[in-house]
């Protein structure tokens, strides 16, 4: 197992399966904050909001499918699901098409965000377990190696500040692995997962993997940032049915309050703007 790494596993529910896996060399190429105007940015996936549940009812069939025993109807694979509507942002339709990805048709999409899963549990180098042979959960650096790997994209950085990430979200999406407390299944009527005064307080039920598609608003105090008026908007992958049509918000406080166990990677192609 490499010894460069920092890793905080967590429970891997079929409608979760994030962990924390942190690289210090691709760390050390994060894009500190150099000061940069930070305005209001959105970034739209070109696939459905995926769903990695309800699969056999999408005709999704693992047996069949997968080579697995029986059909299971979730996957820990919200890390697979998240590269792929990130990777719908950075690639145009005939791109996509070429990569093996279907925009139109959401339980293919679906399909590719498995194979994305499958082969992130492949290059998690500090475990053995793999899917489909175990569903384990992945990374969002997992997911960046796959990514990369095959050809899709050039490089990825990272963000550890709230600055970091707001600068990166004004180039392209990101991949935001976060703890996923209960009170987050439950969002308000406007999809802000950190709407109950008492969020923290709620029980852990393990780690999740979002792709964040839009810094929403930015609020400033004196030239620094509001943290508790500055909102990100992300792609979950449990449907369109889910909060806002699929797409859940939270405060940039909520990031400061989780930062020790977030992790936020963004995959790119060189030369291209999303």
């Amino acid at each position: 197992m490499p010894t460069d790494l920092t890793i905080r596993t967590y429970d891997t529910p079929p409608h979760l399966g994030r962990h924390q896996v942190l690289d210090a060399r691709s760390l050390a190429y994060r894009r500190p904050y150099d000061g940069q105007p930070l305005r209001a940015t959105e970034w739209e996936p070109r696939i459905p909001v995926l769903n990695q549940q309800d699969l056999v009812a999408q005709g999704i069939y693992t047996s069949r499918d997968y080579g697995l025993d029986d059909d299971v109807d979730a996957l820990s694979s919200c890390t697979g699901n998240a590269g792929t509507a990130l990777l719908s942002v950075l690639l145009g339709k005939e791109q996509a098409s070429a990569a093996g990805l279907n925009t139109d048709d959401p339980a293919a999409a679906e399909h590719f965000a498995i194979g994305l899963y499958a082969d992130a549990t492949a290059r998690d180098e500090w475990r053995d377990a793999q899917w489909p042979i175990q569903d384990v959960g992945s990374s969002g650096l997992g997911i960046a190696k796959a990514l990369r790997d095959r050809g899709l994209i050039d490089q990825y950085g990272h963000a550890t500040t709230a600055e970091e990430l707001c600068a990166l979200l004004q180039t392209g999406p990101v991949l935001f692995g976060m703890p996923w407390c209960s009170a987050f299944s439950e969002p308000d009527s406007s999809g802000f997962v950190d709407a109950a005064p008492n969020w923290a307080a709620s029980p852990l039920e393990g780690g999740h993997e979002v792709c964040v598609t839009a810094l929403e608003s930015v609020a400033q105090t004196d030239g620094a940032l509001d943290p508790d008026h500055t909102v990100l908007r992300f792609r979950n992958s449990w449907s369109s049915t889910w909060a806002d049509h699929g797409d859940g918000r939270l405060r940039l406080s909520t990031y400061l309050a989780l930062r020790e166990q977030i992790d936020i990677v963004q995959p790119r192609r060189d030369g291209d703007t999303p």
